[in-house]
């Protein structure tokens, strides 16, 4: 058996150079140091990796591309990936979802909280993107899109529920609204 040479010496100079890249952009990007481009990085990699394993259980089932997307699918989809954001990033019956790496600020509407991110790169840079429904938006719309592509009846189901309940809360919204006009 022959010895391979041991790479962990380049890869740790590798892995330097690249940090002491991203530190500098970060410094140019943001002198103040309130946005860390470097954590930022690690989510556009980790959302590409994600993206890249969807795509590769597709092609590996040979799932086939729809010509077109069905305005009906897109809707629920639209609907669902809005609610399940909302629940998941600031639904206060989820904050221990979140609790380790957020920490609670307030009360911000019915059911649910305002929270900022806490801990060191890693950990907030998890903390905005599980407290930013926007963020999470992306993620849960790659999902259900494999997802449907893969699973479509139960996908439109799950979407589908969501969606209703989606439509629930607006129409609770809304009924509130109506009755603290009413008073008025």
């Amino acid at each position: 058996m022959v010895d391979e040479p041991d790479d962990a010496p380049q890869q740790d100079a590798r892995t330097h150079r690249v940090g002491d890249l991203l530190r500098r952009v970060g410094r140019a990007y943001d002198p103040r140091g309130e946005h860390k481009v470097g954590g930022h990085a690690g989510a556009v990699v980790a959302f590409g990796a994600y993206a890249a394993a969807w795509g590769a259980v597709l092609g590996r089932r040979k799932v086939k591309l729809p010509g077109r997307c069905e305005p009906g699918d897109i809707v629920l989809t639209a609907a669902a990936v809005f609610r399940l954001s909302r629940l998941l990033s600031k639904g206060s019956v989820t904050s221990p979802l979140r609790a380790p790496f957020t920490r609670f600020e307030e009360a911000s509407g019915p059911a649910e909280v305002h929270e900022s991110p806490r801990g060191g790169a890693v950990r907030s840079t998890v903390g905005e993107l599980v407290t930013c429904p926007f963020c999470l938006s992306v993620w849960l719309t790659t999902t259900f899109t494999g997802a449907r592509l893969l699973w479509p009846d139960a996908t439109r189901a799950v979407t589908g529920g969501l969606t209703a309940l989606a439509l629930s809360d607006t129409m609770q919204l809304g009924y509130d609204c109506l009755l603290q006009r009413n008073e008025e």
